[in-house]
């Protein structure tokens, strides 16, 4: 894998831990969309894109594999990389990794996201405009990936014998 960018470190908010003791599944997505926030900045696509140039994103699929428990008191970084992308959309692979980088660290939970550029004039699926399609080019150029990570692309299914 190519180097991820890497988002701010992140705790974990107390009301996020459910009564299994452990972070509840629905935060687990917040916390890759707080660092995709991050992210959308470097290629041109974050809040003031939207506020200003009438175009945004939706998630348009999204799939989260759950590794291991995260808990209160936790420091996390997402690392996020490029799969591809079109003329309309990128594909994104996230993972959540909890530690300092010592040997404690751990891969708690990846996420694979399909992302839509929207004309929020419709909302349509619409044409990313040259500059946002070359922020593109350059972060898939620094934080992109060759092939798919262990894990991606799967479908979800009980496999039958």
């Amino acid at each position: 894998m190519t180097t991820p960018h890497i988002s701010s470190p992140m705790d974990i908010a107390p009301e996020w831990i459910d009564y299994n003791g452990h972070m509840n599944m629905a935060f687990y997505s917040v916390l890759f969309d707080r660092a995709a926030d991050e992210f959308y900045e470097e290629v041109g696509l974050g809040a003031a894109y939207a506020a200003t140039r009438g175009f945004t994103t939706y998630t348009g699929e999204v799939k989260i594999r759950y590794l291991q428990e995260l808990h209160l008191g936790q420091t996390l970084r997402v690392h996020s990389w490029l799969i591809d992308h079109d003329a309309k959309r990128f594909h994104s692979w996230q993972e959540i990794h909890a530690g300092d980088g010592t040997e404690d660290s751990f891969l708690a939970a990846t996420a694979e996201t399909l992302a839509l550029h929207i004309d929020m004039s419709g909302p349509k699926v619409a044409p990313f405009p040259p500059d946002i399609a070359a922020g593109l080019d350059a972060f898939e150029a620094k934080h992109g990936l060759a092939q798919m990570p262990e894990g991606g692309g799967r479908a979800i299914g009980i496999p039958r014998r």
